[in-house]
């Protein structure tokens, strides 16, 4: 039977440590060493390297501290570590990949992330610094018995301590293309369109009534459609132009779409607004999927009807299914982002359902929820850093 040791190498990090340790591992083929597992941290240049080796043939401590030692690893303030350790002793479960986002994240909120993983009897693996600006985000690689358990943990850690939270499997599809859905009015965009044509025919304030009671799913969204529609009868159809000019992208939303095509996923947008407002700001924005609304409109002027069935919370989540399908992502690979409750069925639907400052009654039915107000931070909960974001 093998025998394994854990070498820690810590100290002022150098060029050449690595180099270093694995020259001095490789000389001890005497006894038929191999590498089982290598870990490695730098902050602020103190550097932490970690290699779990097991040996075939008989071998001492000293024997590796001697072939360490041959290679020049100790000095400079560099300190060597040898232990026997049992050869792959790992806590039972599968891995969890999980985030937690906030404007500035403190000790006392790590604490209580740390407190629901040691209650759950999981062990955090590994601990990645996504973004320090414009919000602080943590990835954690952590394995565990009991998923249910420690995600419901989490989450109330999460409610009380004031950061946003994403629990997901990890695994390969993390990196392989998704396709990420989003609600247009209140989510890729600041502003509510019926809103701003509600501005233009005088009526703003019984409109945005019903649209705040379907966000709050008091009413039926498409009823609500309805009612609303009905007001803009008569409106010109230029209207539409100007009313585009005055929509104002999310902070981050330019920023998201650039990063999500640069490395090959696809963007989509499945709203409740109206495609003649927003096909024409999709298309500059390059985003080539969208479904929406149809607005009626004879002789010039709006007359108050929809020219097609109305896209509510279940035509989202159709939506999202077809174009996934278009794009040959599965279901587990898509991201929807909503901030609404016809956005709850296409949240459920999704791979990853995130409510972006969103209701109550939506957070609820969402895998995670994100507060801040840039929509970019979507992104880290794909496990893209802040670097890649910023990368040319």
């Amino acid at each position: 039977m093998s025998t394994a040791y854990l070498v820690t190498v810590s100290g002022p990090d150098r060029i050449g440590v690595g180099a270093e340790l694995f020259s001095a591992l490789h000389a001890l083929e005497h006894a038929d060493v191999r590498v089982n597992d290598v870990a490695q941290i730098t902050i602020r240049g103190s550097l932490v390297l970690c290699a779990e080796v097991s040996a075939e043939r008989p071998l001492s401590l000293d024997d590796v501290y001697q072939a360490l030692r041959a290679r020049a690893i100790e000095g400079e303030g560099i300190s060597v570590k040898v232990e026997s350790v049992t050869a792959g002793e790992v806590v039972d479960g599968r891995r969890l990949l999980v985030t937690l986002l906030a404007p500035s994240i403190s000790a006392h909120q790590l604490e209580s992330v740390f407190q629901g993983i040691a209650a759950s009897e999981s062990t955090c693996e590994r601990i990645v610094h996504l973004a320090a600006y414009p919000v602080d985000c943590y990835e954690l690689i952590v394995r565990g018995p009991d998923h249910a358990k420690l995600r419901e943990l989490l989450t109330v850690a999460a409610k009380l301590n004031g950061f946003d939270l994403a629990v997901q499997r990890a695994g390969l599809h993390r990196r392989a293309k998704h396709l990420v859905v989003m609600d247009a009015d209140s989510t890729l965009l600041q502003d509510e369109v019926i809103d701003l044509l509600a501005d233009e025919c005088g009526c703003a304030e019984e409109v945005s009534a019903i649209t705040e009671a379907a966000m709050n799913g008091e009413i039926d969204f498409a009823e609500s459609l309805r009612r609303r529609v009905s007001l803009l009868a008569g409106l010109p159809e230029s209207v539409l132009d100007d009313v585009r000019a005055k929509l104002r992208l999310t902070p981050g939303a330019r920023t998201l779409l650039r990063t999500l095509d640069r490395l090959g996923y696809v963007a989509a947008v499945v709203s409740g607004g109206f495609v003649e407002v927003l096909e024409p700001l999709l298309r500059e924005l390059q985003v080539g999927y969208l479904e929406a609304n149809r607005l009626e409109i004879k002789d010039g002027l709006l007359t108050g009807h929809l020219a097609s069935p109305v896209v509510d919370r279940a035509a989202k989540a159709r939506a999202l299914e077809r174009f996934a399908a278009e794009v040959g992502v599965p279901l587990e690979q898509t991201v929807a982002v909503g901030d609404g409750a016809n956005d709850i069925d296409m949240l459920s639907v999704a791979g990853l359902g995130i409510a972006f400052n969103a209701k109550p009654v939506v957070q609820e039915h969402a895998d995670a929820a994100l507060s801040v107000p840039y929509l970019d931070a979507v992104l880290y909960f794909l496990g893209i850093s802040r670097e890649e974001i910023d990368t040319p």
